[in-house]
């Protein structure tokens, strides 16, 4: 222990005998170890979007794999992690024990923006190495996130073979769908969240969403690169191609939001491309504009202490790919209480 400052002047402390004191109380605080009540993992790790809430929530990340190799970049920057990386290489046993399992695992397979070759895509299955790893280690719990289309792919087949493989592990499952717009994020983005328990007498819910009203001026910034602008000619081609799908009976081209919009159109890993699901209207007889990165990065609920480290086109994918923060955010809240009560 520091020794006790000697305290002169009839017990009132001089300037320098307080700075003394603030210093050693402050690196007394720095020295105490932070207190983890359980280990997660993260796996499909993108940029640390389901992992976030479950640091500040107590836990402690023990091991993560991400294939990208810069959406490892971008999560190593804010983590101070290096992902691991293809986790169909990685065998289970080298995994550390873990208390719960994180995934967003790929939905391109399911996404009715892809093919929806489900199982048949390789993607698909990866699926099936996040059951492999729960069969190995029977962590306590698991926290999975897809995209809507997985429910209904194949006639709702697809869902249940995940959800049947999840109970023949042994768990408790339950899940939901649940919507950005609903936690006060302005995107309408739809995310089936999948929890589980190995505890069977375990009473979980899923959080009732707040409703809070939302606008997409509040994550706008400022003063925006007139690179963001749309040129004349991508302008010009975007209106052509939704008068063309107008024609035909169909609602497909360009979405175009303003500041007072309560929300925007799902954004997704192709935003980088021309942009379209999500228009920013600038008035003044000036062409539209795309979402900037971190008005891309805040639309997922990331604060802006958020380190963005590779290209625009990276982050435009790592935040398409990403998930509601917010979202996860009261999941997790929930997961952990459970869990807590259980350990």
């Amino acid at each position: 222990m520091a020794r006790a400052v000697r305290i002169q002047n009839q017990g009132i402390p001089t300037q320098a005998e307080l700075c003394e004191i603030a210093q050693r109380m402050s690196f007394a605080m720095q020295s105490m170890p932070t207190q983890k009540t359980f280990r997660f993992i993260d796996l499909f790790a993108g940029v640390g979007g389901i992992r976030f809430p479950f640091d500040k929530l107590g836990g402690e990340c023990v091991f993560s794999s991400e294939i990208d190799k810069f959406a490892a970049q971008t999560y190593e920057a804010n983590f101070g992690d290096v992902p691991q990386g293809d986790i169909t290489k990685i065998d289970a046993a080298d995994i550390p024990e873990f208390d719960m399992l994180l995934a967003g695992f790929p939905c391109q397979a399911f996404s009715v923006a892809g093919h929806r070759k489900g199982f048949e895509d390789t993607r698909g299955t990866l699926f099936f190495d996040v059951a492999r790893i729960l069969e190995y280690h029977k962590p306590k719990c698991f926290l999975l996130e897809n995209v809507k289309g997985l429910m209904s792919h194949d006639k709702g087949n697809t869902f249940k073979v995940i959800i049947d493989t999840l109970e023949k592990l042994n768990y408790k499952v339950f899940y939901k769908l649940l919507n950005a717009r609903d936690f006060g994020m302005p995107q309408n983005r739809e995310r089936i969240i999948i929890v589980g328990f190995l505890d069977h007498d375990v009473n979980f819910e899923f959080p009732e969403p707040p409703r809070t009203e939302t606008r997409l001026g509040d994550i706008l910034e400022k003063n925006v690169d007139a690179k963001y602008t749309l040129s004349d000619r991508i302008w010009i081609n975007q209106q052509a191609r939704k008068e063309k799908h107008k024609a035909k009976g169909n609602g497909f081209g360009y979405c175009l939001f303003n500041e007072d919009s309560k929300y925007t159109s799902t954004i997704s890993a192709r935003y980088y491309k021309d942009g379209s699901e999500i228009l920013v209207d600038q008035g003044q007889g000036k062409n539209p504009r795309r979402l900037t990165p971190r008005e891309a990065a805040r639309l997922q609920g990331f604060s802006d202490d958020f380190k963005l480290v590779v290209s625009d086109v990276q982050l435009y994918r790592q935040f398409g790919n990403s998930v509601p923060t917010k979202m996860i955010a009261a999941v997790a809240e929930n997961v952990v209480k459970v869990l807590n009560g259980g350990i």
